[in-house]
């Protein structure tokens, strides 16, 4: 028996020996992209390579089992909710409908991550307790068989802005913010990409089967002060490309980073998008192109909120027409995405909710089970089976007909 377990070691040890000699000759090969993160500068591969068959990869095993479900349909959740008493209430009106997943705030729109991250890591300055325990959440989710999804906003960051402004976009030595009082860290500098992949590979960790990326963009208008704004453009500096190109290639570029990081964690990447998007070559001021994210991602997830359109597809009113609305994008959508050999899932986000502002005047046309089943159908008409619902107050219409055939 010692025999045998010596001839074993022996093996394993001329295995571990190819192996290292390997791993030498491919770094040897690749070159080293320098990133820094908050506590310092270290280098790290943008490009990867195949490894031969025989040598395993790592995958990370998170101990919970989720079954991705036929269709996913769900709904988007705060950190606050997942983490307060509204979940229950949440999961009792998702096993009640055709709903079966979640989309769960982990870094929100403010850049605040919604639970608390060890002191070594690297966003632990700016995470909270919003969730106390997440890893309970994804622990009754999986005992529920709802599918669970990790929202991660990237570059709208008033906080990351605020406390690293030199990743940031200034004006008059100041940390620029829109009308809103909104401020966002910038697409070129890598650190920011690391920062973000750090956040998505915790939730990764805790047990989340996707992680979905939003505001995966430059700030809206960009392209009408581009040139007043003092920022870095990093290593696009010297890239022979126009403003446009510039910013399509950086956010591009981020996508396919995130997707290659995120791979030995066996989730699924999502990328949301606006709706537009997929209306024009290239959205000149944030820098998304459709196809150019659908390339690199599991799942693409466009923004079609009716009351997010002006005056389109020939519909003067957008707000008050759901149906014809996604079912204009709809086509759009599918025809660019026929150009791709293996395209994305579609999962597109629904509006649930009355868009007061648009109507000053009064008149308000409000949103209930018939406008939120409309684009629904619309979907379906069209041969798009995955949504997700939004409702920013998580107070979603119950009496809708979620699976309508």
């Amino acid at each position: 028996m010692k025999k045998c377990r010596l001839v074993i070691s022996l093996i394993l040890l001329v295995g571990l020996i190819q192996l290292m000699s390997f791993e030498q000759s491919l770094n040897a090969d690749e070159t080293s992209v320098k990133h820094a993160n908050l506590f310092g500068t270290y280098e790290s591969n943008l490009q990867t390579k195949e490894l031969p068959n025989p040598i395993p990869r790592f995958t990370f095993d998170t101990g919970l089992h989720f079954e991705y479900p036929e269709a996913v349909r769900g709904i988007y959740v705060t950190g606050h909710s997942a983490g307060g008493s509204r979940f229950e209430d949440l999961i009792e009106f998702l096993n009640d409908t055709p709903l079966n997943s979640m989309v769960i705030d982990v870094k929100d729109d403010y850049g605040n991550i919604t639970y608390k991250l060890d002191e070594d890591h690297v966003a632990h300055e700016l995470s909270n307790s919003y969730m106390d325990d997440p890893r309970a959440v994804l622990e009754r989710l999986e005992e529920e068989e709802i599918y669970p999804i990790a929202r991660v906003t990237v570059f709208k960051d008033s906080e990351l802005a605020e406390t690293k402004p030199e990743w940031s976009f200034k004006k008059d030595g100041e940390v620029w913010v829109n009308g809103r009082g909104e401020a966002f860290v910038n697409p070129f500098v890598q650190d920011v990409w690391e920062y973000n992949v750090e956040v998505a590979k915790h939730a990764a960790e805790l047990g989340f089967q996707e992680i979905q990326f939003d505001y995966v963009r430059f700030p809206e208008g960009f392209e009408h002060r581009d040139e007043d704004l003092d920022y870095t453009r990093g290593d696009y500096e010297d890239a022979d490309l126009d403003n446009v190109r510039e910013r399509v290639r950086a956010v591009n570029e981020f996508v396919e980073y995130a997707y290659s990081e995120l791979e030995p964690y066996d989730v699924d990447v999502s990328v949301d998008i606006f709706g537009y998007a997929a209306t024009v070559e290239d959205a000149p001021g944030i820098g998304q192109n459709f196809l150019g994210i659908s390339e690199n991602v599991d799942v693409i997830s466009s923004m079609i909120y009716p009351s997010h359109w002006t005056s389109y597809f020939g519909i003067d009113e957008p707000d008050r027409e759901p149906y014809n609305v996604v079912n204009e994008y709809a086509q759009v959508e599918n025809e660019l995405l026929a150009e791709l050999d293996s395209p994305p899932v579609s999962r597109p986000w629904l509006q649930d909710f009355t868009a007061s502002w648009l109507y000053s005047s009064g008149n308000v046309f409000t949103y209930g089970p018939d406008e939120v089943e409309a684009q629904i159908q619309a979907l379906y008409d069209n041969g798009i089976y995955e949504y997700l619902l939004w409702d920013p107050s998580n107070r979603y219409t119950r009496e809708t007909n979620f699976d309508p055939q």
